[in-house]
């Protein structure tokens, strides 16, 4: 069973300096038909204008993972990180026990486009962490790469859940398959551009369900990115 969860009927708001997408209930979007997907709590597709960002504020029992498109993101938290996140990086921050973190928009004029995206941890109370890497376009074109998973295989982040993310780019009529485990679930996001999903058109912010598919057949309709969650 595919369920899609199309761009325009997401949830959000346009604060001038802020343009945010809900795919998921949040912060003062509520649809109780939009909880989440298994272990995915929130798929927030964010546009932060120059000079602007989230100021100080925490976090606890949550995976954080930081997907730049476009521009740069600077990180700073009560860890002790500063970084700048750009197109092609995965940031992941495990909020744990407890951390307070900001962003920003790195550069005064151009905007920065990235997906901000929460998982539940498989346990509470965990020591808080971070970790950041770079995964290259050519390194996700024309396959699906393993850039999150828990045991932080094929130089992945490592995720505390039963979760693989893949990143994949397409270009027009180049087909993926993945084959969901028995019992596993997937959600698919397209990040940008437009793919076909078992013959189901998604464009850019459209987003998938799937449960009970054997076989996942993903093909680019234009040059598109999409993320594909594989869960239990």
């Amino acid at each position: 069973m595919i369920t899609l969860r199309r761009a325009g009927e997401r949830g959000g708001f346009d604060h001038g300096w802020l343009d945010t997408r809900h795919t998921f209930s949040f912060a003062d979007y509520h649809d109780p038909r939009h909880m989440g997907f298994r272990h995915l709590r929130v798929i927030n597709e964010d546009r932060v204008q120059g000079g602007q960002g989230f100021p100080r504020h925490g976090h606890r029992d949550m995976e954080i993972i930081s997907y730049v498109l476009e521009g740069e993101l600077r990180h700073h938290d009560s860890l002790g990180n500063g970084s700048v996140i750009r197109s092609g990086d995965v940031q992941r921050m495990s909020a744990g026990t407890g951390v307070l973190h900001s962003e920003a928009n790195a550069s005064p004029d151009t905007v920065v486009h990235f997906l901000q995206i929460w998982l539940l941890p498989g346990q509470a109370g965990l020591a808080p962490g971070y970790e950041q890497k770079t995964f290259s376009d050519a390194d996700k074109r024309g396959r699906l790469r393993l850039v999150a998973s828990p045991d932080g295989r094929d130089g992945s982040v490592m995720i505390h859940q039963n979760v693989e993310l893949h990143a994949a780019i397409l270009d027009p009529g180049r087909e993926l398959v993945h084959k969901p485990a028995p019992g596993r679930h997937a959600w698919l996001q397209v990040a940008r551009g437009a793919v076909t999903l078992n013959g189901a058109r998604l464009d850019q912010g459209d987003g998938a369900a799937v449960s009970d598919e054997p076989s996942l057949a993903i093909v680019g309709v234009e040059p598109a990115e999409v993320l594909l969650f594989d869960l239990a």
